[in-house]
């Protein structure tokens, strides 16, 4: 006689038809789906999360209006008329005095005046270093005139990356195809040479690293070494 029940392992080999595993399938597969979509939102955050978003227009400008408005402020208020010798002859008796009684303050002034000048590319830069040996001796000359133009060299440096490096590479664009190789072979080695040796003006130094994605350490790094012994020279005859 035929039996209409099945046999005691029929549902071992076949656990679909399983009445509670039945149950169960749903769920897990719910429980799937949603750890899925969880997982793709995860990388969807992640995917918005790495590209910064980009900064309004008026951040962009910022910079460019600053540096604008800089260089009218020291054009019309005729400060580069005392970054002449013959300013310095006419208060050669005063000056010592004056820094002497005040010397921190003095250091301050010159440094961030030095830094002003280079970040602006504003002419005189001979003329401010040698003062800087007038006034503070040769040692501590040097090391004010080094840091002054390591931080307007920054200063332009960081500049280039912002609105204002679209004008600026205009400006140094036939000299970077004669730059672009040494600064790719070995950035540190090259700035320091360029810096020893002003085969280049310094402006242009200033600038092709910016565009060319040097990192801003080796940036630093290798324009403050760089300028020690030139600047040495120069504030030794002050």
């Amino acid at each position: 006689m035929s039996s209409t029940t099945s046999p005691p392992f029929d549902n071992a080999l076949h656990p679909m038809i399983d009445p509670e595993t039945k149950s169960q399938a749903p769920t897990v597969t719910a429980i799937t789906d949603e750890e899925a979509a969880t997982t793709d939102g995860e990388a969807a955050t992640t995917s918005t999360a790495s590209k910064p978003p980009s900064k309004p227009l008026w951040q962009r400008l910022l910079p460019l209006a600053v540096i604008g408005v800089a260089i009218a402020g020291v054009y019309l208020s005729g400060a580069l008329h005392y970054l002449s010798f013959s300013a310095l002859a006419e208060h050669r008796d005063t000056l010592p005095g004056l820094v002497a009684d005040n010397m921190a303050l003095a250091i301050g002034i010159y440094v961030a005046a030095y830094a002003v000048a280079v970040a602006l590319s504003l002419p005189g830069g001979a003329i401010l270093t040698i003062t800087g040996g007038f006034l503070f001796g040769l040692w501590l000359g040097t090391a004010a005139t080094v840091i002054g133009a390591t931080l307007g060299a920054v200063g332009i440096f960081l500049a280039a990356k912002t609105a204002l490096g679209n004008s600026l590479k205009s400006k140094v664009g036939p000299w970077m195809a004669r730059l672009e190789d040494g600064f790719q072979e070995n950035a540190l080695s090259y700035l320091l040479v360029l810096r020893l040796v002003p085969i280049f003006p310094f402006w242009l130094v200033d600038l092709v690293p910016a565009f060319l994605n040097v990192p801003l350490r080796t940036y630093v790094i290798g324009t403050f070494f760089g300028i020690i012994p030139g600047s040495f020279v120069f504030v030794s005859v002050g």
